[in-house]
């Protein structure tokens, strides 16, 4: 049988630490001086990071978390905001004895790691942003209901299906897509609503930022969600800040193309003095 992305990961390392009642997972792999914190997007869960593993753990000491109510971690108590989900990664770090870290957030992650940023910028070496959101999107507070209303309903799945086969625009990924589509289905309703809103109601903490002390590092598919205006908002909050751009590949681009996205994402690294 072929196996899946999404088969059980080998060369980790799982724990659990409580917060507030919860139960978070996070593993651990490799090792090195550096340390490398993975966190993942909307509905997803650590096995989305699985192909970066065998590729940087001879390099650094890596950790893939699950944020609050994704993957195997705890649905949480109180509504998702950026800042719980921040809160969150900063617990396992300290759980996992980290004090400083290059933390790379995958789409909704790209928010939660400016927001780890704005608790505790002490902690943070590096920002790295795969096809993340390092500023929120426009729009009002009934905006954003609107656009995650479908969310809440009893069709909320085929609502995310849609929405998720949007993100795999170019022909020969239509098997990953289902394959994506069926993991992030497995992340409860009330968490994928949650997490929507924390995305688009502009009354929450704003996660955009002014400036940045260490590099920040993007790596972004080809779309037209990415325009000149934001690359210069990026090169704006470091003088060292590294934008690249991936052609023919999807908004999960670490699972699409990871030989590519690996060799790239170590060499921005390494030229950074990250690794």
């Amino acid at each position: 049988m072929t196996q899946t992305p999404f088969a059980p990961m080998t060369g980790t390392q799982s724990h659990f630490v409580s917060v507030n009642g919860n139960s978070l997972h996070y593993v651990t792999a490799g090792q090195g001086e550096s340390t490398l914190v993975f966190v993942h997007g909307w509905g997803c869960h650590i096995g989305f990071w699985r192909e970066q593993v065998a590729a940087l753990s001879s390099r650094a000491r890596l950790i893939l978390l699950d944020l609050p109510g994704h993957g195997r971690s705890d649905p949480p108590q109180t509504p998702s905001t950026m800042d719980a989900f921040a809160e969150a990664v900063r617990a396992v770090l300290r759980d996992a004895g980290v004090e400083k870290a290059v933390y790379i957030g995958h789409s909704m992650g790209g928010a939660v790691i400016c927001r780890v940023y704005h608790q505790a910028p002490e902690s943070v070496l590096a920002l790295v942003s795969v096809d993340g959101l390092l500023c929120r999107l426009p729009g009002t507070a009934a905006e954003g209901r609107a656009l995650a209303g479908p969310f809440a309903t009893p069709h909320y799945r085929e609502h995310a299906t849609g929405f998720i086969r949007n993100l795999f625009p170019f022909p020969g990924a239509e098997t990953l897509c289902e394959q994506v589509t069926a993991e992030m289905l497995k992340t409860p309703q009330s968490v994928l609503l949650a997490g929507m809103l924390a995305l688009l109601d502009p009354t929450q903490p704003d996660w955009r930022l002014q400036h940045v002390n260490g590099p920040v590092l993007v790596i972004n598919a080809r779309s037209s969600w990415w325009t000149g205006d934001y690359e210069n908002y990026v090169r704006s909050l470091s003088s060292h800040a590294d934008y690249r751009t991936m052609e023919g590949a999807s908004h999960f681009l670490m699972l699409e193309q990871p030989a590519a996205f690996n060799a790239l994402l170590s060499a921005m690294l390494v030229k950074s003095g990250l690794i």
